[in-house]
């Protein structure tokens, strides 16, 4: 029996305060719902966020999949406010927990891995087949955004590369499906044991990494670095001014996962919708070539958010094939005027 649960999501239609400055992103969708269901391939149990308009099953609705892969330990439930938020944005997030057993590392926990992907793609075409299904016909199974945190991130960085080169992250042999056209990332950076950082061929797939200011789990210079070796554009590193390595969870250090160390400076839930904001437009502006998304990943969306930092490398402005309308400030100028200065890109505390 699948239990459908309305949730009610309202960080990223609101206005949030931050000093004198204010930021407000309205995503298209104001309700999403959520149900439960086992990924039939390796029996994980994931939960399933998706657009809920009231003419959700007579309107002509074609979400993309966005497959959300967990930190090591971090439980799914510690992301419904993200995968929530991201679902505003006209996604079908899946959030699975994937238990396995590395006796090798002496692991035994939740961890993800490049299998997940190819399995939530078939349970995904069931779904949207299925009638009874509270997905069925409105999801676009021919395309797919990966999510990941932390360890997540890691999986996701080497799918999109097409690589399979440890068993942490693949078990066995992966290839890249065609369905995935991009992925955004938090807390994650990509370098072997000796910290060589690996190069990122991401055959043009866009990737954004976005990172806590205060992240000491995975060092921001890190996921500086990472970028760097991302071969080809778009692509973009947003970082969360204040944030730590769980500035992506519903708490700072969930149960479960090796805490963060560093105390964020900024409020949970402005870190969560920062995160997941810019998570969605990047794959707004990736999958659905949606031009007002793009223009605010590229071009206006640092100047506008006073809880970021962003450097970017674009390709040309895509012609949309449609454009959802989405509402930014009403007061662009006001806030231009206001916001705080943010530190410069580089700058670090000694401490990290």
């Amino acid at each position: 029996m699948v239990t459908i649960k309305a949730l009610s999501v309202t960080a990223g239609a609101a206005l949030i305060f931050c000093g004198t400055a204010k930021v407000a992103a309205a995503a298209t969708f104001n309700d999403v719902a959520r149900y439960s269901t086992t990924i039939s391939a390796n029996n994980d149990i994931a939960d399933i966020y998706y657009p809920n308009p009231s003419n959700l099953k007579t309107g002509n609705y074609s979400f993309p999949v966005a497959l959300l892969l967990q930190g090591a330990n971090v439980d799914k439930s510690d992301y419904s406010e993200y995968a929530s938020i991201v679902a505003r944005y006209g996604f079908v997030v899946v959030v699975p927990n994937h238990p396995r057993s590395l006796p090798q590392y002496g692991f035994t926990g939740l961890l993800p891995e490049t299998s997940q992907i190819d399995a939530v793609l078939v349970q995904m075409k069931t779904e949207n087949s299925n009638s009874v299904s509270p997905v069925a016909g409105v999801v676009n199974t021919q395309k797919l955004g990966l999510l990941g945190h932390s360890a997540g991130g890691v999986v996701g960085l080497f799918a999109i590369a097409n690589l399979c080169l440890s068993p942490v992250q693949c078990e066995g042999s992966f290839n890249r499906p065609n369905e995935l056209l991009a992925g955004a990332f938090f807390g994650t950076n990509l370098r072997d044991q000796n910290g060589v950082f690996f190069p990122i061929n991401n055959s043009g797939i866009p990737v954004a990494l976005l990172e806590g200011t205060r992240d000491s789990r995975a060092l921001p210079i890190n996921a500086e670095k990472t970028y760097e070796q991302i071969q080809n554009p778009p692509k973009a590193l947003i970082s969360i001014l204040g944030a730590n390595h769980y500035g992506i969870t519903n708490t700072n250090n969930p149960t479960g996962p090796i805490p963060d160390p560093n105390t964020p400076t900024i409020p949970q839930g402005v870190a969560v919708e920062t995160v997941a904001r810019w998570s969605g437009l990047f794959l707004r502006a990736s999958i659905l070539d949606d031009k007002t998304a793009f223009d605010y990943v590229y071009s206006t969306g640092d100047a506008l958010d006073p809880n970021v930092s962003v450097i970017s490398q674009a390709k040309p402005v895509p012609e949309s094939s449609y454009t959802w309308s989405l509402v930014t400030l009403s007061a662009t100028t006001a806030v231009l005027g206001l916001k705080k200065l943010k530190p410069h890109r580089h700058a670090r505390p000694n401490s990290w």
